[in-house]
Formats: structure tokens, sequence, C-alpha cells
């Protein structure tokens, strides 16, 4: 406990301070490169384990099949192409999900394209589903040490056109379903082209239904989620419950990231300069929130949510149980508090378990 409550006044006062001093993106793969480094050395990994990773019955879900350690989990978007789930395992996460994964490489959009909103305890990101593509993701994936559950998110190339789109689902789905215990339909990623297609219900029915389609060629299913939008309205969030009725998948990541700029304190001459992308950590919080209890409550928890958005603390994470998320994801909050986050979260539900 000593050693993690000093791990935790260090990166906030020293190491955090230091990186953000520099640009988002080169300090994310600067950051992938020390975590690698370090994790060769005889004994680092075992210590960050013993630092880190909580173990207790009450901890267990058990949900679409998978049985989990812990409910807390990696968002898709930081290990996108699968090169540091294991290192990532050490830190206590119950799950990691890898991607977006797209069947080509692709660079994204151009640079600068990920910013810090500190005031806010944001970030923007107009990435673009940059990614090494199909085959490196899978290569990566073939060194699991199978430690967790890994998920599978997926989605289509920039250049794809409309009428291909389901065959870029397609063509991840059927190569990944080896290597991953559950797959996440990423259609609501507001920095790809034709967004207004990949929203539409129809639309994902037919993706839906497809994707089904595919898993009953395999002998054993995997999981199917979707991931929504935070910006959805009660009439939007009806159909999403409508949909996962009349299609009967595993159930709904809330949420991705947001369009929205209301209500924060980045000067709106710093909004200007950034542009467009999506909106990530604290601004979203209470959104995301609320979509989950929107999902749970009209729903009368029909099928399982995995909440995210805005987690920076355990006081957070809690409140996304109670709204009605079964699992958790953190991305922004563990950039900005660190990887002792996990714990903290862990060691609350154990705490609030005992309450109860």
């Amino acid at each position: 406990m000593y050693f993690c409550a000093q791990i935790i006044a260090m990166y906030k006062s020293v190491i955090r301070s230091l990186l953000f001093k520099f640009d988002s993106e080169a300090v994310h793969y600067f950051t992938f490169h020390i975590i690698k480094l370090y994790s060769k050395i005889p004994f680092v990994s075992s210590l960050i384990r013993s630092a880190f990773q909580v173990k207790n019955p009450v901890l267990k879900r058990e949900l679409f099949g998978l049985k989990f350690d812990n409910p807390v989990g990696l968002a898709a978007g930081f290990d996108k192409n699968a090169v540091l789930f294991n290192e990532l395992s050490n830190f206590g996460f119950g799950f990691i999900e890898i991607g977006t994964v797209t069947p080509k490489a692709q660079e994204g959009n151009p640079k600068k394209r990920l910013f810090r909103l500190k005031d806010d305890q944001g970030l923007v990101n107009r990435m673009g589903f940059n990614n090494a593509g199909l085959d490196a993701v899978i290569k990566q994936l073939k060194r699991n040490k199978k430690r967790l559950i890994i998920g599978g998110n997926i989605g289509k190339n920039t250049e794809t056109h409309p009428e291909q789109y389901t065959d870029d689902y397609a063509a991840c789905f059927m190569a990944l379903h080896p290597f991953v215990d559950y797959f996440v339909l990423n259609v609501s990623c507001p920095n790809v082209g034709s967004h207004a297609k990949l929203t539409d219900k129809d639309y994902l029915e037919e993706l839906i239904t497809e994707m089904k389609r595919l898993n009953t060629t395999f002998e054993v299913q995997k999981p199917i989620l979707l991931k929504i939008a935070p910006d959805l309205n009660n009439n939007q969030l009806d159909e999403i419950i409508q949909l996962i009725d009349d299609t009967k998948i595993a159930g709904v990541i809330a949420s991705n990231t947001s369009t929205s700029r209301d209500g924060l304190m980045t000067s709106r001459q710093r909004l200007n300069a950034i542009g467009n992308g999506g909106l990530s950590g604290q601004p979203i919080k209470a959104k995301s929130t609320e979509v989950i209890r929107y999902l749970s409550e009209q729903s009368n928890k029909a099928f399982p949510i995995i909440g995210v958005g805005g987690i920076h603390s355990a006081e957070d994470a809690l409140e996304k149980i109670e709204a009605g998320a079964d699992l958790i994801q953190i991305y922004t909050g563990f950039i900005y508090e660190g990887p002792a986050l996990v714990k903290r979260i862990n060691k609350a539900l154990i705490k609030n378990a005992k309450a109860v």
C-alpha cells in the first residue's frame, strides 16, 4: 500500500507534469516504449503485479459467457495495435480492449490530432482509426499469455465505400475471431467518414445480423457488443434498446467520445484552434452516466452495459455501476490519474461490497 501511494504521488507531481509538457501522441508512444523496456527487466513485471493487482472473489463478474477477474477494463484506443496488452495486464485490469482495428493498415487523420484539455481533465482526438491493420494485430495477439480477457474493437477503413462497410467489419470479425474473447462494433466514432450510415438503425440491424451469421460458422461463438455515442437523444436510445432486443446481441458499451463542447473551462479560442474531434474524460462523465442509466432503466436491465466516459476516481466508477453498468472501462482517467487508478477502483468495489 505504501509503495502504491508513493507511485501515485510521484506520477502526479513529477511524471505527469513532465510528460504533459510534450505532444500528446508522441508521449503516448514514448510511454509504450518505456513500459516495454522496463517489463523486460527481471522481476519488474512481478513487482508491478504485486503493487497494482487486487485479487478478491467479490470482484469477479460473469457476463455473456465470460468470467472476469474484476470489472475494470482498459478501453479501446489505448493499445490500438495490441502491442502492449500483456504488459498492461500487470497493472490490474480485468480485461483489455484492443483496436479499433481495420482490415488494412491506415495512417489516420493528419497530425496534430490528439490534444489535452488540462483545465477540464479531458482529451480531444481525431485520430481517424490509425492502426497497423489486421495482419500486424494478429501477429501481436499470437503473443497472448492468456492473463486476462481481450476484446476486439473493429471498424472500417477510411477509403471504403458505403456499400462495402459490412465487408470491412466481416473481414475483421473472421480474422480476429480465434484471438479475441469478445467483439465490439465501433459505429459511433466521430472521426471517420460517412458517420451517418453507421448510426442508421436499419444499417446497424443489417450489420449485426451479418456478424451474427458469421459467428455461427465457428464452433465457439464470441459475444458481440455495440459501442454507442454519448450524444444520442432518448428517442435514439429507445431505438438502440429495440435494436438489441431484435438482434439479441450481447450488450452495449456506453459510451464513445462526444462532439459536444458545452460547459468546458477551456477557452473558446483554444477549442477553435484544436478543431474537430471526439471529447473524452471528465467533461463527458455525466453525459455517459445518464446514457447508462437510461438504457438500464428503460430496458429493465435487459442486457449488459460496459460503462466508459470520465472515470477518474473510484467514486466515478461506483457512480457508473450504480447507474447500471456491469463492467467499466477507463482511458483518459488512466492518463490523468496514472496506473494506480485501477487498484483504487477495485479496492473501493471491495469496500462497497462489504458495506452492502
